[in-house]
């Protein structure tokens, strides 16, 4: 499994949206490659229907191409539906993947298991699939129970363990990116990996 987080960073509302617009389109992508897509995380925009930030857990074959070929920046270019008299036409967000852990971060964490809680039916309440992992070192803990196995979701809370540590590192290496979430930077408006356009989130070239 790879994680990939697509961000507004500080982005506008049109940027919220434009997430969501990411999201549905890597969604119908990864079903033409055979690529799962879970939702590990999310923060809503201020909209409904919108989104500051997702992050995806791919697993497949092409998990590594798909995630890829959406990494970077994101251009969509569409008039506002918020502010109709709004000049601008061109919203940026970005996409990153998680680097994969540290080969002896297993090592430093504390797996936990637990029954699964939520829906699910009697699967959920007789197994123990749910896995809580602490990261000793700084007490980081994170609580998975997305896959049905308790070995993919050792692999899912590992991975979250490496995301927030990456997050971390990055707060302390740069103060201004502080009160940002995990993975959030500041998009560059140029050089795009990926263009949209139109309500319709249509890809733009080939």
């Amino acid at each position: 499994m790879r994680l990939l987080q697509i961000s507004s960073a500080q982005g506008p509302e049109e940027c919220c949206l434009a997430v969501a617009g990411a999201l549905r389109q890597l969604q119908r992508e990864a079903a033409g490659m055979a690529v799962e897509v879970t939702l590990v995380e999310q923060e809503a925009g201020a909209r409904a229907g919108t989104f500051r930030s997702v992050l995806l857990g791919l697993s497949g074959e092409q998990a590594g191409r798909l995630a890829q070929a959406w990494e970077g920046t994101i251009q969509w270019t569409c008039a506002s539906p918020y502010r109709p008299r709004h000049p601008r036409k061109n919203w940026f967000i970005g996409v990153a993947s998680c680097a994969a852990p540290a080969a002896d971060l297993a090592g430093a964490i504390r797996f936990e298991t637990t029954r699964s809680s939520g829906p699910g039916g009697q699967h959920v309440n007789k197994t123990e699939s749910a896995v809580r992992a602490t990261h000793l070192a700084t007490g980081i803990s994170v609580k998975v129970q997305t896959e049905r196995s308790q070995h993919a979701n050792k692999r899912l809370a590992e991975l979250l363990i490496a995301h927030r540590l990456a997050g971390r590192a990055q707060e302390l290496h740069d103060a201004q990116r502080a009160g940002r979430r995990l993975l959030h930077y500041q998009v560059e408006r140029g050089s795009p990996t990926r263009v949209f356009k139109g309500e319709r989130f249509e890809p733009v070239g080939g």
